[in-house]
C-alpha cells in the first residue's frame, strides 16, 4: 500500500483543505472517500488511518479529507470543501483507482456527507451529481440541523431545526438515490438514533428501498478505532460489507 499525505484539494492552497490517499497495491477500481468527525470544529483525517489502512489492504482505495472548522469557518464553508475535495478525486480517477466511489462520513462528517446526498447544490456547483457516486457510507451524522450550525446562528443547540442546513429538509427533493447505509448507536448523542430513525422512514415514505441501517450496540462512534476478534478494523469491515454488499 502507498499513503500520500497532505494532498491539497483546493487553490488558493492552503494548510486547512487537505487529503491523504491510501492506494492499494491490488486495487479492485473502488475507492472510499471519508470525512472525519469532531463537531465541524475538531478531528483529522488521519483520524481514519485504521480503518482506511484495513481497507486498502482488501483493495480498496481510501481519500481522507480535511476541511475548514470553527471557529475559521461558516455554514457551509465545510460542505464546499468536502465537494471540492470529491471533484478532485474524481478528476483524477485513474491514479486514485477510483472506477466507483463511495462516500462516507462520521458524525460531523456524517451531516457532511448526507448534505452532499440530499442537497444536490454542493456537488452540482463542482459539476458533481449523485450519478457519479456508486453509494453513500452515512455513520451517526445528524440529519437536522447541525448544532454547531445552530449555535453560529445563536440557537441553542439542543434545537431539533429542519431548514435548508439540514439533510432531512431535502429528503424526497431528488428522484433516486445512490444505495446509502446508515449507522448509529443504541447509546448514541443524545436524540441521534431517533433523528436517524426519522430519516430513515422519511426515506421510507418516498418509497426509497436502497436504504438499511446498522444499529451499534456502542456510544456514539465508539467503534471506529477498534478491533474485532482478528485483531482487524471493526469499522473498515463494516464499510467492506456495505461496499461489497452493492458489488455482489
Amino acid at each position: 500500500m502507498n499513503i500520500i499525505r497532505d494532498i491539497p484539494y483546493s487553490t488558493p492552497q492552503d494548510n486547512l483543505r487537505l487529503m491523504d490517499a491510501y492506494l492499494p497495491s491490488n486495487p479492485t477500481g473502488t475507492l472510499f472517500f471519508y470525512a472525519h468527525g469532531g463537531g465541524l470544529e475538531a478531528g483529522d483525517k488521519k483520524d481514519f488511518d485504521f480503518p482506511a489502512e484495513y481497507l486498502a489492504g482488501q483493495g480498496i482505495a481510501v481519500v481522507s479529507i480535511n476541511y475548514r472548522m470553527y471557529p475559521d469557518a461558516r455554514f457551509p464553508d465545510f460542505l464546499w470543501d468536502a465537494a471540492q475535495a470529491l471533484k478532485y478525486v474524481c478528476d483524477r480517477r485513474k491514479e486514485f483507482h477510483a472506477d466507483k466511489i463511495y462516500v462516507g462520513g462520521s458524525s460531523a462528517g456524517g451531516f457532511i456527507s448526507m448534505m452532499l446526498c440530499f442537497d444536490p447544490q454542493y456537488l452540482a456547483r463542482f459539476g458533481l451529481s449523485n450519478g457519479d457516486i456508486a453509494g453513500y457510507f452515512h455513520d451517526a451524522g445528524q440529519p437536522t440541523a447541525h448544532f454547531r450550525v445552530l449555535k453560529e446562528r445563536g440557537i441553542d443547540g439542543r434545537r431539533v431545526i429542519v431548514d435548508e442546513t439540514s439533510a432531512l429538509y431535502h429528503v424526497g427533493t431528488l428522484e433516486n438515490y445512490p444505495p446509502m447505509r446508515f449507522i448509529v448507536s443504541d447509546e448514541d448523542m443524545t436524540n441521534r438514533l431517533e433523528q436517524t430513525m426519522l430519516i430513515l422512514s422519511t426515506l421510507r415514505h418516498f418509497g426509497h428501498k436502497n436504504v438499511d441501517h446498522v444499529l451499534m450496540h456502542s456510544t456514539h462512534c465508539a467503534y471506529i478505532g477498534k478491533k474485532d476478534e482478528q485483531g482487524e478494523s471493526l469499522f473498515g469491515k463494516m464499510i467492506l460489507d456495505f461496499i461489497r454488499k452493492q458489488e455482489e
